[in-house]
């Protein structure tokens, strides 16, 4: 089900889709920020049929803006009549939350990261394949204008052999962020690689394939006590097609963002992705050829105090509903949400503290 080979994929950024309204029934679990952006998609393709929170106020929220039946427990969303179930509760109830739709008969699209745990996400696949349902996992940066182009350069070897990448992560991420919430948690967020760059390092996996070796020292500097674990790393990455990559991430950025970039180093060209959110084309000098004319992005998530990754979610669902009624390729499938977890594994495996 889940194939391992990179493909070529339709782009859905050429032009905007007008896809008709769907009979596909939805429902969400986990009525935080994130829920409103799936919500405000959902309603364009088919109906939010129910949502569910355990604070009860957030699910009341939701489903009155989107007429929908509120719920309180999974248990109660799952008896629902739907096609679809959105997880957007924390990262470390992603696994079973996902296992529980699927096994309820529906499809699932569970937001970043696909869990916080390399085995949890093959527990994910192996239901998916059991329950003969479609398990898609959000990557929204895939659809970054600069970042489609670059992918088309590297699969067209226009580039050469790559020697090595850098990726850089400056982000800000204060105590408020962190004050009565499951992020900053082990149980719950998992890892600043996890809650913050995940999307980053998929990208890393999407571009040059899987990783060899890692060696990386992480330390909590300026959020001791109020998280549990690093908030700035720095990590050596050997690819097993030799090439070789740095990250330099933290989440201490002084008041705001300040980039999210990736430089890459090749025989026939140098290029780099940045911006705050790998949002733009900063660099390019290649061999014999010019990225032109790139479209516009989309806007940022913005979460009031803080923002996040480019937004993406129209193109998140409008790839998910193509493969559902087309037969289309995912963007993203479930194996590639399992190598994003398996190398921040590696990484935090191979950490040292200090």
């Amino acid at each position: 089900m889940y194939n391992t080979q990179q493909k070529q994929y339709p782009s859905y950024l050429s032009k905007k889709m007008h896809m008709p309204l769907t009979d596909f029934r939805f429902g969400i679990i986990g009525c935080g920020r994130i829920a409103e952006r799936h919500a405000a998609q959902i309603v364009r393709f088919g109906r939010l049929v129910a949502v569910c929170d355990i604070i009860a106020t957030s699910a009341d929220t939701l489903a009155k803006k989107y007429n929908a039946h509120a719920c309180y427990t999974t248990a109660s969303l799952l008896l629902q009549q739907l096609d679809i179930v959105v997880v957007c509760t924390p990262n470390g109830l992603h696994a079973i939350h996902t296992i529980e739709a699927l096994n309820a008969g529906f499809h699932v699209l569970c937001e970043k990261p696909m869990a916080i745990q390399f085995a949890d996400c093959t527990k994910m696949m192996a239901t998916a394949e059991l329950n003969k349902k479609q398990l898609f996992i959000v990557k929204q940066n895939r659809f970054n204008p600069p970042v489609q182009a670059v992918k088309a350069l590297i699969d067209e070897h226009k580039l050469g052999r790559i020697y090595s990448v850098q990726l850089n992560c400056y982000w800000n991420r204060d105590a408020s962020y962190y004050k009565n919430s499951w992020k900053g948690t082990k149980q719950y967020d998992g890892g600043t690689l996890y809650t913050q760059f995940s999307h980053f390092i998929d990208l890393l996996y999407w571009f040059f394939g899987n990783v060899k070796n890692a060696q990386a020292i992480l330390s909590n500097i300026a959020h001791p006590v109020i998280i549990e674990f690093e908030d700035t790393g720095i990590v050596n990455l050997e690819f097993e097609n030799g090439i070789l990559g740095g990250i330099h991430y933290t989440v201490n950025s002084y008041r705001k963002n300040m980039e999210g970039s990736l430089t890459i180093f090749a025989e026939k060209g140098t290029i780099k992705i940045g911006g705050e959110y790998l949002n733009e084309l900063e660099y390019q000098l290649i061999e014999n050829y010019v990225i032109n004319d790139l479209p516009q992005g989309s806007p940022a998530n913005n979460y009031g105090n803080y923002t996040g990754s480019m937004s993406n979610h129209d193109k998140v669902y409008e790839n998910m509903i193509d493969v559902l009624l087309h037969g289309a390729p995912a963007y993203a499938n479930a194996y590639d949400g399992l190598k994003t977890v398996e190398i921040i594994g590696r990484i935090y495996k191979e950490a040292r503290y200090i």
